[in-house]
């Protein structure tokens, strides 16, 4: 029998249902101060959905929580930090026109003056962000605008903010999805710091390696339902996989029958007009073949393919596919000369939330489905999308079902469903797995290796050094916006990728 207060929190027999998809079912969740306790489970297992009843984004059916003994009611996410909970989302929203400050205290700038003379007191702001950032060991300027700066410095600042509320129970989802290794060791410490302090960290990571290196307690979800708990030390990779996919996958990348052929596409000396961008990048793209892109973050691995599919201007530079030059200066361009791209941020750059799931796969075909006269066909486009939809097994009640609703390993089939509707000839897929379970992301690397033996053309940014090598037939690694070499996929390793990763570092 648990002693009172043995759990931190406690969420017992949990149940939500939406129309037509029951999210969770009796689900429960306990959670020892001081630990950090995995949450794991397949894209769709109902995760994030546990989560935001938690965090009162939404309101369980049935079930009830308790913290610190003590069973509470969570209508919204102040009720949520009133109770000493907190959450970083895995997909992030800052407010990009304000500084760094701004976005941490929003909602409850300190303030000076008497009402109805009461102003922000930004000298006490910026003084209490320092010591945040001191406290945590962050080196972050508070006055910098938040747009102008990448997705791990971002990141960052979200876990900062979850810290600054000086919450019990900190609910992180995916927070090392953006950062560099550096940026993994330094908030591993600062979970170790609170850890120590006796907060409850709920990690929520499909990277195996961190989940058993970082955590205390797993707790392992399936469909909806509650699958169980086991201590960290006593689970291997391939135990955890078993658990939340239900069946064993001995192999965690399917076997490639694609067989390269002649060059399709040759870029040569491209280099951007920004001189802290990428320069002098040379490569060829073979028919039929999966040519993978590594390097660290900041390495403009995701703004050359940008430049290649005419999001990004040259200075210099060639491209050349069938061997005849192509002249691209905007995505019209490229879908002309039968591109496709799947960015890195798909809620920011890829889907349209409020539109279902047809719709977003629509959006990049009007054009095959109009008529003459400027209407769209309507049953051509709705029995084409449904079959691809139906092919690439996205889960959902229908293709008008909002595609905000679906787990991200479904929303990034939906995208992929959209490019391949244009019939394209060479794909340009950035980090196409990222947040995404280890069970869909096998399902994504069939569609992968499928499209490259039916002749397709791929180019596959990671930052997963085993994607890149279980995926690639050649790597390319970048490195402070140069190519550092090209290896061979098959016999590559990791050390060797890492070597190239780091070569022109000063």
């Amino acid at each position: 029998m648990a002693a009172a207060n043995e759990f931190l929190l406690e969420m017992n027999r949990i149940s939500k249902e939406f129309p037509g998809v029951k999210a969770l079912d009796d689900v429960t969740l306990k959670v020892r101060p001081g630990s950090v306790h995995a949450l794991m489970g397949e894209n769709g297992a109902g995760k994030s959905t546990l989560m935001k009843c938690l965090f009162g984004l939404y309101k369980p059916d049935a079930g009830e929580i308790i913290i610190n003994g003590e069973k509470v009611e969570i209508n919204n996410s102040k009720d949520a930090l009133n109770h000493g909970v907190s959450m970083i989302h895995q997909e992030l929203h800052p407010v990009p026109h304000r500084n760094v400050m701004e976005n941490l205290w929003l909602g409850r700038f300190p303030e000076k003056g008497i009402w109805p003379l009461k102003f922000i007191d930004h000298a006490k702001m910026y003084e209490d962000s320092v010591a945040l950032f001191k406290e945590l060991d962050m080196d972050i300027d508070p006055h910098t605008i938040v747009g102008t700066m990448s997705v791990s410095m971002v990141q960052s600042i979200e876990i900062a903010k979850a810290v600054s509320f000086k919450s019990k129970v900190i609910v992180m989802d995916e927070p090392t999805s953006s950062l560099t290794g550096a940026e993994v060791e330094q908030l591993f410490k600062i979970i170790n710091e609170l850890r120590s302090r006796g907060c409850a960290i709920i990690y929520i990571s499909h990277k195996m390696e961190e989940i058993l290196r970082i955590s205390n307690e797993v707790t392992i979800m399936r469909d909806g339902k509650y699958i169980g708990t086991w201590t960290a030390a006593e689970l291997t990779t391939d135990m955890i996989i078993a658990k939340m996919v239900g069946r064993d996958l001995s192999s965690r990348y399917p076997e490639r029958t694609n067989v390269p052929g002649d060059t399709l596409m040759k870029v040569e000396n491209l280099t951007s007009p920004n001189p802290l961008s990428f320069k002098n990048v040379s490569f060829e793209l073979k028919k039929g073949e999966i040519l993978g892109i590594g390097g660290l973050v900041g390495a403009q691995r995701t703004e050359v393919i940008e430049a290649l599919f005419g999001l990004r201007a040259l200075s210099e530079g060639s491209i050349s596919i069938h061997g005849k030059p192509v002249n691209i200066k905007s995505p019209i361009d490229a879908k002309k000369h039968r591109m496709a791209l799947l960015t890195e941020e798909r809620r920011v750059t890829g889907i349209f939330p409020v539109l279902s799931i047809e719709e977003n796969a629509l959006i990049a075909n009007l054009d095959r489905y109009m008529n003459p006269v400027g209407l769209l066909k309507e049953n051509k486009y709705r029995k084409e999308i449904k079959a691809s939809v139906e092919k690439l097994r996205v889960k959902t009640p229908s293709v008008h079902e909002l595609i905000r609703n679906l787990s991200g390993g479904n929303q990034q089939k939906v995208l992929l469903a959209r490019w391949l509707l244009t019939d394209p000839e060479i794909l340009l897929l950035d980090e196409p797995t990222r947040g995404i379970d280890v069970g869909a992301k096998y399902e994504i690397y069939s569609i992968i290796a499928d499209l490259a033996k039916q002749g397709k053309s791929i180019i596959m940014i990671s930052s997963e050094m085993p994607e890149l090598l279980g995926m690639s037939d050649r790597v390319m690694v970048m490195c402070e916006g140069r190519v550092s070499g090209i290896v061979d996929g098959a016999s590559a390793t990791e050390q060797e990728i890492m070597r190239l990763a780091t070569k022109y570092m000063a």
